[in-house]
């Protein structure tokens, strides 16, 4: 048994505080914005200018964060939003949903690669992977926070439970780590895919889907969230990335193979 009383802020400044959650947001936009810079030196996407490296992760930062809020508040805390509206734009207060964070992510990118002529594929293949190691950077933070905490348990059951002290005096399952484990492995297998040879545009992108929707909803099981007909709303969401990863991979696949 474990008793988590990690204090969530890193480094105070005065009334500044940088806490490990948003230092992972941080360096995760920064990693993206690095590697397409990057990329975009090297001439590797066509129509992507080191000019415009800036502008995408402009309209990254911009998706994820409208996205993440959105969702949050109309999956998981719509009578908060009703109440009072402009928490939406209180992005201080915390509060994201990854779905909604995914999805407004995807529509800025695709967004942004209609108007420059820019392969989207190209560039959501590339941000794949540095995403599923953030991600997992991210579930350690919530650890942190004590936050997003697992069912109940006990220590006889489950020797590795966590009493997080912030919430309750009750052991539970560290499900935060589950879900980071589960995203080590998504970007342990990106990568290997990346390193054994050349994929077809959008192979990377929908593994990662397909193995985040259905990992998702593993780990959930010890995550104690809110249940309609035993199935969580993280669940529902997590279960519809599925047939949608396993249609474009099939649709991708059909294609000609690359020489």
């Amino acid at each position: 048994m474990f008793i988590n009383n990690i204090n969530p802020v890193l480094l105070s400044l005065g009334p500044l505080q940088i806490r490990y959650y948003g230092l992972v947001y941080a360096l995760g936009f920064l990693a993206a914005y690095y590697l397409i810079y990057k990329f975009s030196k090297e001439g590797k996407i066509k129509n992507m200018t080191s000019e415009r490296s800036d502008i995408l992760t402009l309209y990254m930062i911009i998706g994820g964060i409208a996205g993440g809020r959105l969702f949050h508040f109309i999956f998981y805390n719509l009578a908060s939003l009703i109440q009072n509206p402009l928490e939406l734009f209180y992005i201080w207060h915390g509060g994201m949903s990854f779905h909604g964070g995914l999805l407004g992510m995807a529509f800025a990118i695709w967004l942004f690669c209609r108007r420059y002529h820019v392969s989207f594929y190209k560039v959501a293949d590339l941000i794949a992977i540095p995403s599923a190691f953030f991600l997992f950077l991210g579930r350690v933070a919530n650890f942190i926070n004590s936050e997003l905490v697992g069912i109940v348990t006990n220590s006889e059951k489950t020797p590795w439970c966590v009493v997080f002290e912030k919430v309750d005096d009750a052991c539970r399952h560290p499900s935060q780590l589950y879900e980071a484990g589960k995203n080590l492995l998504i970007f342990g297998t990106l990568m290997m895919m990346r390193l054994k040879g050349k994929l077809k545009d959008g192979i990377a992108f929908w593994t990662f889907i397909l193995m985040y929707g259905t990992l998702r909803f593993i780990t959930n099981i010890w995550r104690d969230d809110p249940r309609l007909y035993g199935i969580s709303t993280g669940q529902f969401l997590s279960l519809l990335m599925i047939p949608v990863a396993i249609y474009f991979l099939w649709k991708i696949n059909r294609k000609k193979p690359l020489h």
